[in-house]
This record gives structure tokens, sequence and C-alpha cells, in this order.
């Protein structure tokens, strides 16, 4: 039993920390709050988080990281073959991570990124927004000629057999020097500055929902780009498709001359050239050129199920052009390709969001970078994170993720150039269920 003075005592502490309290806040549910939020991000370790450092064991993610699960979780991905203008804002929005449909603490509801901001003289304007974003016309000159049947159109002569295209033994022997050597062979990649100039903005984490980038990601790209013959084949396939997963595709018989015709013209290049010969010593394919090509053309535009429908889906649709998933909560899978990404740019499609933070320290990346790990918008649905290869041909693009499905693993840790990069590569079923970079730490 207290005393009246013990009471008392009592009475006037907790009238202090009451005063106190009212004075500075009750800073208890905050602390709470952070707590949860760090938990959650602990418990949502996506490749959002390995890619831009932010995992707390980031250091101890090393090379024998799997990742078996890509695009919603689903058991059917496999590890690859065995061998040597104003913001939209999506109405919920899903940090997806590196496509394998974990969450972040992204806000799905996706608020108003500017609606006040602190100016350096300590004034706030209010309702501030990014200014209109410039719309662009492509040249798309003679596109519509692709559509004919391929043994009547015009191609470009074929690159001249050297020992360059011939594989060595140590190529042979190693994935990541045979990669490398496709990035030497690629005549086509763009000079940075030169045909074209981007503008990184400013970085952010993956979870972060602020836009960083006050404009485009591309400021410039030559007209002569479009009259690189791979490069205009490529770009006129890409309306060939519905984004929204799970939405029956039915290809056209010029669209499939499409197809052909650009097979043919990407096999008179180097990389792809290259790529038969590998194929050819390992036996995974003959020396015939028309197999090579069926081939090509069944890997890369066959169609299969995703997401529960049949034949609403193929390779080159999840990797270069893109797909949004409507199960729940709106989110972009695949969507690797620089070409698309810039018209899509154009189009006012594409709101680039900023640049992630790389895993290592000073490697923040500039108008130079040729491979970029990037946050942006497309028809108002977020990609949290996404990488892609700035600059690079269609062939090359096309032989690098051929000959990793064929001859790599689920993770390919290659040289491309002056980047570290792991190739990651997903089969669905016996099909390529996507194949994209990322920057290895």
């Amino acid at each position: 039993m207290l005393l009246p003075s013990e009471k008392t005592s009592l009475k006037m502490e907790g009238l202090v920390k009451d005063l106190v309290d009212w004075g500075l806040g009750d800073d208890d549910g905050v602390k709470k709050g952070e707590e949860d939020g760090i938990d959650e991000r602990s418990r949502s370790n996506s490749w959002a988080q390995i890619v831009s450092g932010e995992s707390e064991n980031e250091q101890n993610h090393g090379r024998n990281s799997k990742r078996r699960n890509e695009v919603d979780g689903r058991n059917e991905w496999q590890s690859g073959g065995s061998g040597s203008q104003p913001s939209r804002r999506p109405q919920k929005a899903v940090n997806e991570g590196y496509e394998d449909g974990s969450q972040d603490n992204y806000k799905q509801s996706h608020p108003d990124q500017q609606t006040g901001e602190e100016s350096n003289d300590g004034w706030e304007t209010v309702g501030k927004k990014k200014p209109p974003r410039r719309h662009q016309q492509v040249n798309k000159g003679n596109w519509d000629n692709f559509k004919r049947p391929a043994n009547e159109q015009e191609y470009s002569n074929e690159v001249a057999y050297d020992s360059q295209i011939e594989p060595s033994q140590n190529d042979l022997s190693d994935l990541g020097q045979a990669c490398n050597k496709l990035w030497e062979l690629d005549h086509n990649r763009l000079t940075p500055g030169k045909d074209y100039e981007i503008d990184c903005g400013e970085g952010k984490k993956s979870y972060q929902n602020q836009d960083m980038a006050e404009g485009c990601l591309f400021t410039y790209l030559s007209e002569d780009v479009f009259k690189k013959p791979t490069i205009s084949r490529f770009c006129s396939l890409l309306d060939n498709y519905n984004p929204h997963e799970g939405y029956k595709e039915e290809v056209t018989s010029q669209e499939k001359q499409e197809q052909a015709a650009f097979i043919e013209e990407i096999c008179r290049t180097a990389p792809i050239k290259y790529l038969h010969k590998y194929l050819c010593l390992k036996g995974i394919v003959s020396e015939d050129s028309q197999e090579f090509k069926r081939m090509l053309t069944s890997l890369w535009f066959d169609l299969y199920g995703r997401g529960g429908t049949s034949s609403c889906s193929s390779a080159f649709e999840h990797v270069f052009v893109g797909e949004i998933k409507s199960r729940g909560d709106q989110s972009v899978s695949g969507f690797h390709n620089w070409l698309q990404f810039y018209m899509e740019e154009a189009k006012g499609k594409v709101d680039y969001q900023g640049y992630i933070y790389p895993r290592r320290r000073g490697q923040t990346p500039d108008s130079e970078t040729q491979l970029l790990t990037i946050q942006f918008e497309w028809n108002g649905v977020l990609k949290s994170v996404s990488s892609t290869l700035v600059g690079v041909s269609p062939e090359f693009e096309i032989a690098l993720y051929t000959l990793c499905f064929y001859m790599g693993n689920e993770d390919n840790y290659v040289e491309l150039g002056p980047y570290y990069v792991d190739i990651k590569c997903y089969r669905l079923g016996n099909k390529l269920g996507s194949a994209f970079p990322i920057a290895d730490s």
C-alpha cells in the first residue's frame, strides 16, 4: 500500500511525462511505424533491393544466389540450360523488383510526387510539377515495305566471314569470353554523345516514389539511327503487340513477314553469324542457315501462355516490348530494350523517374553510361526497377540472350566491354521466359 507522499510523487511524474509528450509529441507510434517499415522491407529483399544495395546483407549476396521465380512467383520458372509531360500516376503501383513479383515499401497509391517543394531560400512552392514533355516524331520511312513477303524485300550486304567471327577454343570453353566477343562484334552499337544523348537526372532507391527526373531520359537521337537496317526493322515490330498480359495475340500474315524479314536482316550481321557458328560447334544447331533462322524465329516469336492465358506472350514481346500485369495490382514486367523506351517516351507513354543508386559507390551513371538501372512509368503503371543496355544493336541483344539461353544458366556472370554484368536468363518450360542484364558488383 502506497503512502500519500508516494502517491503524490507518482502523480507528479505522470503529470511531467504528459506535459513532455504534449510538448514534444509522443514518438512511440512513430518509432513503431519505423520499426514496422524496416521489418516489412527486410521481409521483401527483392532484386530491386539487391541491385541497388538496399538489403542489409547485400555484402553476402554472391554468385551463388538464385532466383527461381521471375514474373509472379510461379513455379514454372526454371534455371537456364547447362553448359559452359507531367507525370502520369498509376491507380495502384507495385514495386515488383526484378520481375520476381515481390513488393517493397513503395506506396501503392502512388501519391502526388510534388505537392509542395521547399526551395533553397526557404520558401515553399505549392503544386510544382514537371515541365511538359516534348513529344518527338519518329521517322518511320519505308517501314510499310517490311510487311511484304521476305523474299521480295531488299537487305543489306552480308558481313564478310573472317577470323573474328570464328569462335576460339577459349570462347568455346568460357561463356563470358564468348559474350564479350559479341560486344566487340557489335559494329552497329551507337556512340554516346554522338548518336544520342541522355540525361540520367537524379538517383533514388527503388522503393522511393519521388520523381527524380525533370525531363526525358533521351534528349537527342540522330535521325540516321533509324536508317540502320536492323534497327528500323526491329522498331517496326514493336507495335505488333497488345501490352496487357493475358490478352491473346493474333499474328497477321504481314506481321509474320515482318518477323521473317527481321531475322533475315540480323543473320547478315557479325554477332548473329558468330552465334550460329558457336552453336554449330556446340552441336545445338546444324550449319544449315535456313534451319538456324527457323530456330531463331521459333525461340523469339512463337507464342506461349503467360498469366493463365494461352498464346498471349512471346520472348520478343516480354523482353523487348514489355507487358502490363493486370492481376491484382498493376505492374510492368519485361521491357528491357532502349529502343522501345525511346519510342514510347517519344510518344509520351513513358515517364522517366530517375536512376536507381548503384550498389558500388563511385559508379553513378552519366551521359556516357551504356548499362542503366532505372525507374519509370509506362502507360501510367510503375516499373520500379528496370535494367537496359543503351545504344546496343538488336542483333547484339538477340545473340547475347540466345547464347545464354542455350549455353548458360539462370545467372551468367560476364564482361561486356567495361561492364561486369549478370545476364539473367529464365525458362518458361522449354521457352525463353525472360532475359535481362543486371549490373554485377
